[in-house]
Parts: structure tokens; sequence; C-alpha cells
């Protein structure tokens, strides 16, 4: 998780995936995510972080509840949702997202 803060710190969304490997919603998630990226392409980054290995990474970010799914654009988290979303909800946020200014005023 080194490269987290510099790639949630891109210039354009990252979905961050917070997930255990213990979870149903978590597998059921996942094969989203791959389609929600083969959509996307490079408009965006998909990253899963296992909350049992990256404990306080989680903490920090306040994950309380998996799977949750957390937007983050220029390192500022933009939107978040707890539970199983569907591709096309995700697809549209990315879209939604991708020329969001976290600088505006």
């Amino acid at each position: 998780m080194d490269d987290f803060k510099k790639i949630i710190g891109e210039n354009k969304p990252t979905i961050v995936d917070f997930f255990a490997t213990w979870c149903g919603p978590c597998k059921v998630q996942g094969p989203i995510l791959d389609d929600v990226k083969a959509r996307v392409g490079d408009k965006a980054n998909i990253l899963k972080v296992d909350i049992d290995k990256n404990q306080a990474l989680a903490m920090q970010y306040g994950v309380r509840s998996v799977p949750t799914l957390i937007i983050f654009k220029d390192g500022e988290a933009i939107w978040r949702g707890v539970g199983v979303h569907d591709a096309g909800t995700l697809v549209g946020k990315v879209e939604e997202y991708q020329y969001h200014k976290s600088d505006e005023a």
C-alpha cells in the first residue's frame, strides 16, 4: 500500500474497494469492479484494500462495514458507498467525477 496516497492523489477518479476475504457481498462486488474497469479503462483507477491486512488504512477512512467503496480524486474522498453497487452506478460515478475539481471554491 506504499503507492496508495500517490494513486488516490491522481487527477482522475480512483475507486477504492475496502473488502475482506471472508465477506460474501465482497465476493459479489469483485467481478462487478472488473466490469467497471473494462468499461471505463484509463478514466479511473480501481484499488482493492483487504481490511484484515490493512487495518490502519481502514480505520483511517472510517471503514466499519464491507464492502465499502470510496471514490477519491486529487487525494480527496468525494463519494462513499457501503454494500454492493452495480456496474452502471459506478461507471456513472466515474463519469460524474471525471471532471470534478476538488479545489473548486
